[in-house]
């Protein structure tokens, strides 16, 4: 590790901190629907949550028109929008961001999520000024999970060392994006994937989710890495 970068944990929001996985495939099941797009099941958003919102529609609905699936995109918005009053966060998802920070990791949030969308975020995580370094969403990068651009553009705004730097999420996607990144990464059932499929994926471990990590945090990567 140089002298200027440092270990770091990247965290996944949805499904990871937040669960707002089902809120998310609700919606897009919605979306699909008032857009006309027929045969999309809520497993199949569920199971595609996680992708970035381009990308998730035409995984799900490739044969649309360009102005139909931006019509979801937009219909998602709105439908999730009067789901977010009831956005909880899961437990320990405010001690896992502070026991990070207090290992001595730098600990920044990479989201697919908007930056507008850290307004809510953030006080519905619960964690206090000082403790985070940061967030990258993404308007910052070009192209979403499972692409590697939102992880490896958090640890260059952010200075981090990728051999000391973990990935927490709860998707495959999560896991791909980790991989194609360089860097190890830690899944979280919480978000509705099983550990089986998430191991299978690549993950290095598996938890069940926030307070899961936190109570076994001497036996995780995290106790490791700093």
């Amino acid at each position: 590790m140089s002298a200027n970068t440092r270990p770091g944990v990247l965290l996944d929001v949805d499904g990871t901190l937040l669960d707002t996985n089902y809120l998310h495939a609700l919606a897009w099941w919605q979306a699909f629907r008032d857009a006309g797009v027929a045969g999309v099941s809520m497993s199949d958003t569920h199971r595609a949550v996680g992708i970035a919102s381009a990308g998730l529609v035409e995984r799900l609905a490739s044969e649309a028109d360009d102005r139909t699936k931006a019509k979801i995109v937009k219909r998602h918005s709105k439908r999730y929008a009067k789901l977010q009053d009831q956005v909880v966060a899961f437990s320990g998802a405010d001690h896992l961001v502070r026991r990070c920070h207090d290992a001595g990791y730098r600990v920044v949030l990479a989201t697919s999520g908007e930056k507008s969308d850290l307004d809510w975020m953030l006080p519905a995580i619960g964690v206090g000024e000082g403790i985070l370094a940061g967030a990258t969403t993404s308007g910052d990068v070009g192209e979403g999970k499972p692409a590697p651009d939102l992880l490896t553009t958090a640890m260059e705004q952010h200075d981090l060392d990728p051999a000391h730097t973990v990935a927490i999420g709860d998707t495959v996607w999560d896991v791909q994006a980790a991989q194609r990144a360089g860097v190890r990464v830690i899944s979280l059932t919480c978000g509705g994937i099983s550990g089986c499929e998430l191991s299978g994926a690549g993950a290095d471990e598996v938890f069940d989710g926030p307070a899961d990590l936190v109570d076994r945090w001497d036996d995780s990567l995290l106790a490791k890495l700093v």
